[in-house]
């Protein structure tokens, strides 16, 4: 990403996600790489993951992977063990963890680990989190009460930094594009519905304050898809765009916020477009999606915005299918760690 990074003296938190997924995998193929591939700014600062390090130790054995693995007994201890050794502050498992074979008794650890690192964080132990993935369902049937990872991360915000309500935003980030969906994992049909003047600007605003924080660009500069083909050409190809979005920004523009739009979609993500904005609202899940995924299939990270610290998780999911194979790429996690890195110094740099 284009913001400068910092290995301070606080390491990043990694949480282990399901343990039977990829996380693990790709955790340990991301200390492998902490060096850099080539470069030695392509040097990862560290982490120390929260979970079972007997789970990791089994997934390394079973990998083939040789990554030396120590127990800390706080996330200091990791700056200095993680040049020689994976870190990682041991989060018990109810029942070893079985690669493609999730278990609702490994839960609770899964969301301890989400806990506890951001607890460490509250207290300055840890810069940022990044999560491996999660599956809701097998949370779900241990009595899990979130819609997702988000919310969750959500209503932990509000129990360490109380006094005000948290209104997360998805951003998928690259080097290519950053997009924002209004709406996510919602029926397409229940899009219109849901697109309201109040979300647009409560989006653009969160956004706002994320690029100038957490990325350092200190006039962001906003483009809005409209949510019919040709932005509804004025109301012929439906009538939001016209009485909904166009109402929104035109409001925030007299606030003083840089948005363009509604802006034709299928116009608005090649590289001459993309040169005009620092990030992209979209109306619904694949409009946002596609287009980065398309440019930087492997590269995303998933940011959450809106949130009291940095939160960041590549952009992919438990792969329970590929688990203990050995084919899952840790380049998206690698992006998550360089990213969480990059927007805690950023924030730092702006709370100083």
């Amino acid at each position: 990403m284009a913001v400068g990074g910092s290995s301070g003296a606080a390491p990043l938190a990694l949480t282990m996600g399901d343990p039977a997924g990829i996380g693990l995998e790709v955790t340990l193929k991301a200390w492998q790489l902490r060096n850099g591939l080539s470069r030695a700014a392509d040097a990862l600062s560290p982490f120390c993951l929260y979970g079972s390090a007997g789970a990791v130790r089994d997934r390394a054995r079973l990998l083939n992977l040789d990554v030396p693995v120590v127990e800390i007994a706080s996330p200091a201890d990791a700056c200095t063990v993680f040049a020689t050794a994976l870190p990682v502050l041991d989060i018990a498992l109810t029942e070893p963890a079985v690669a493609g074979q999730p278990s609702p008794r490994n839960a609770a650890a899964v969301i301890s680990a989400i806990s506890r690192a951001v607890g460490d964080v509250h207290s300055g132990q840890a810069r940022a989190v990044v999560t491996n993935p999660i599956a809701k369902s097998v949370l779900y049937s241990a009595g899990f009460k979130y819609p997702g990872h988000t919310e969750f991360l959500a209503a932990l915000a509000g129990e360490h930094w109380p006094g005000r309500s948290y209104h997360p935003v998805m951003m998928i980030a690259s080097d290519e594009l950053k997009v924002i969906p209004l709406t996510i994992h919602v029926a397409l049909a229940d899009v219109p519905r849901l697109v309201t003047g109040a979300l647009i600007d409560q989006t653009v605003r969160i956004t706002a304050e994320a690029l100038q924080r957490d990325f350092a660009i200190a006039t962001p500069r906003i483009a809005v898809a409209g949510l019919n083909p040709h932005a509804g050409e004025d109301g012929t190809i439906g009538a939001e765009d016209r009485d909904c979005v166009i109402p929104a920004l035109d409001a925030l523009r007299a606030n003083g916020f840089d948005v363009s739009g509604p802006l034709s979609a299928d116009t608005m993500f090649h590289a001459a477009a993309r040169a005009t904005y620092d990030a992209a609202i979209c109306m619904y899940h694949d409009q946002a999606l596609i287009p980065v995924k398309t440019l930087a299939f492997d590269r995303g990270v998933n940011v959450t915005l809106g949130l009291p610290f940095v939160r960041t998780s590549p952009d992919h999911g438990t792969a329970f299918n590929i688990a203990g194979t050995g084919t899952a790429s840790a380049q998206s996690l690698i992006e998550a760690l360089k990213l969480a890195d990059a927007m805690s110094a950023a924030r730092a740099a702006v709370a100083s």
